[in-house]
């Protein structure tokens, strides 16, 4: 591992708070040291309080932010004095430490100090980081990690049996600390936990980290535990779609919750699932308690969900007893499955945290088949694991991140979603929480959101084989189709039947009637098994009750498109499917309808453009938005007793009334 720290850059900094902020990001950006707001660094800075005292302050890093993306705001700033008074008491419990953290804060709109803000707080130096780094982990987390550590770092780090992090911790550092600094201690070693490293200057504790992880990674390549050869596999082809479809649906059942599941196609967890002592080295914990959290203590090996359940159960009834208080069970489902012909899939309420899980498990598989070439992977027991699951100040994290919509865990396709109102629906099923699979022949389709929540795939869908794969692809994306939305459409120039020719026609056709076939039938094995119920929205016309001359083929399409959605809301009622329709009328904020035909449409009325989009009984304009919106709505629970209904989305027009 190799220093980042760049002289020219840190010159830019001028304040010690300002250089734990560069070098907090610089261990940030290496995922080998932490992940997704793990780890944590502090400095001690000596302030002039509002009665003219100077008092030194520790800024440790906030509970919830991440040291990737952490700004000085993030740093809480709490009274040193206190927090050492407080390091002197026989016994403090996690929610008294909380409290004192909170009310010894300077500014009381901080963010809530680091778990282990004591334990900064008494190393006697500025600078302190600490980090979860994969190769001193690797290390620890095997049978006789104690020995390899001291034969690494000799009298250089001083190193701390496992205690949960918290008061106790910051108890059993502190005495060690005192017992065994010598003039070469840079640091400290936390078995099956992190790294701990301190200095004067930001750039020394930082490097004093980079070299000590560097010298594990060292070890690491001397001992040929280093470098894996991947294998790689490929996935049988049976209906993974469905049976990961079949999976969510039982997971979210469980959870009582719709859930995303992540096909993340990673050939590391492809190899790893193939493993033949694979139910033996995955069994056996997480790297770090910490990210029991997030992956719950074992991934579940192949489909077997029942029986994953129930030994999660047993897990819980044999630690939840010898816990000293009560603790309510945690769903059961896992978060991690590993699969010969899934390879890796993780679970979350939403594609963020999904993520976030394969991140971790990536660097987990790392770990442990290092470790297994080191002699054999280790991971904490059982009862540790337990006490940070059902730890209440891990748990309160998770409770932070709450929903974020109605739709969080669910999943919508959008056809003719790069413009008009297939992409409002794009933005307001996102701002709703649903993950969006958004299909277009457009080829910005695929860069029109960085929602992690959204994934754009090109298709021409007049293809059935492209419309197959591109719902296959949404599929093994986020886990399966909940909601449908049809909204794909051509509305060709204007032509009189006398001059409307076959091949016309059935290009009209093609996009406004059979594609819709198409995706009906293809997506109803997935609707099926949505977890709140299949719901399907059609985009249809006003042209459905009040044609007009010149617009025979998409008006028959419309036409046609609408006693389709009757008949399938009588054929799919039997399956909780339920099918509507809209039909918008006078939508200008689309590519239809440029400046220039806006005007001379205007002229033809003799209005002005505004008076020509409010050309209705309400005299308001309608737009995609509003549009989105009522679908959006139709597919939330409103509507959940209403199916094959048709609203008209207009302003009011006197012809279809």
């Amino acid at each position: 591992m190799k220093s980042r720290w760049d002289n020219k850059v840190a010159k830019k900094y001028t304040d010690d708070l300002s250089l734990r902020v560069y070098t907090s990001k610089l261990l940030g950006s290496e995922s080998t040291l932490v992940l997704h707001g793990g780890g944590n660094t502090s400095v001690k800075i000596n302030k002039t309080n509002i009665v003219g005292e100077r008092e030194e302050i520790l800024f440790v890093k906030g509970s919830g932010h991440d040291l990737a993306t952490i700004e000085s705001n993030g740093f809480s700033p709490v009274k040193m004095q206190h927090l050492l008074k407080l390091a002197e008491l026989d016994r403090l419990s996690d929610p008294e430490m909380v409290s004192e953290l909170k009310t010894n804060l300077i500014n009381p709109n901080a963010p809530t100090p680091s778990v282990e803000a004591i334990l900064h707080a008494i190393l006697p130096h500025k600078f302190v980081d600490h980090t979860h780094a994969d190769a001193v982990i690797t290390i620890t987390n095997t049978s006789n990690g104690n020995e390899r550590i001291k034969e690494i770092y000799g009298n250089s780090m001083i190193v701390i049996p496992y205690v949960m992090p918290g008061f106790d911790l910051a108890k059993l550092v502190a005495k060690q600390y005192h017992e065994e600094v010598n003039e070469n201690t840079i640091g400290l070693i936390l078995l099956n936990h992190g790294v701990f490293t301190f200095g004067k200057t930001a750039k020394e504790s930082y490097e004093r980290m980079i070299n000590t992880v560097d010298r594990a990674e060292k070890y690491l390549r001397g001992k040929n535990a280093w470098d894996i050869t991947y294998k790689k596999y490929k996935t049988k082809k049976t209906d993974l779609c469905k049976k990961l479809a079949t999976l969510r649906y039982e997971i979210s059942r469980i959870t009582e919750t719709p859930m995303i599941i992540y096909m993340t196609g990673n050939f590391k967890g492809l190899f790893f699932s193939n493993k033949k002592n694979i139910e033996k080295i995955s069994q056996r914990g997480p790297v770090t308690p910490d990210h029991v959290i997030r992956t719950k203590q074992l991934p579940m090996l192949g489909e077997n969900i029942k029986k994953y359940t129930e030994s999660y159960k047993s897990y819980f009834k044999k630690y939840e007893s010898q816990s000293k208080d009560k603790k309510n069970m945690l769903d059961p489902a896992p978060r991690v499955m590993l699969d010969k012909n899934f390879g890796l899939c993780t679970i979350g309420k939403n594609k963020k945290e999904a993520n976030v899980i394969s991140d971790i498990y990536i660097h987990t598989i790392d770990c442990i088949l290092r470790a297994e070439k080191l002699g054999g992977w280790q991971a904490l027991p059982s009862k540790d694991i337990f006490q940070v699951e059902y730890w209440d100040l891990e748990q309160a994290k998770l409770k932070k991140s709450k929903r974020k919509g109605i739709f969080e865990g669910e999943i919508v396709l959008i056809t003719g979603a790069a413009n008009g109102i297939g992409k409002a629906c794009v933005s307001s099923f996102l701002d709703r929480g649903a993950a969006v699979i958004a299909i277009d022949i457009d080829k910005k389709i695929t860069r029109m959101s960085d929602d992690l929540n959204y994934l754009g795939i090109i298709a021409d869908i007049t293809n059935e084989t492209a419309i197959q794969s591109a719902v296959e692809k949404g599929i093994k994306f986020f886990g399966g189709i909940d909601m449908l939305v049809l909204n794909a459409g051509i509305f060709p120039k204007s032509c009189n039947v006398e001059n409307t020719t076959s091949k016309k026609w059935r290009e009209v056709m093609k996009v406004n009637l059979d594609a819709n076939l198409s995706f009906l039938r293809i997506c109803h094995p997935y609707l099926v098994l949505a977890p709140k119920k299949g719901r399907v929205v059609i985009i249809g016309s006003k042209n459905v009750h009040a044609p007009g001359p010149g617009a025979a083929a998409y008006s028959a399409s419309k036409a046609a498109l609408t006693q389709l959605m009757r008949v399938v809301a009588l054929e799919w009622g039997e399956n909780d499917i339920r099918i509507n329709m809209i039909h918008p009328d006078g939508i200008f904020d689309t590519r239809l309808w440029s400046k220039d035909l806006l005007r001379l449409r205007a002229k033809k009325y003799k209005m002005t453009i505004k008076e020509y989009k409010e050309k209705n009984i309400l005299g308001v304009e309608v737009t995609s938005n509003n549009v989105s919106e009522l679908c959006a709505t139709m597919c939330g629970p409103l509507f959940e007793n209403i199916t094959a209904a048709q609203i008209p989305i207009d302003g009011g027009n006197e012809r279809v009334i």
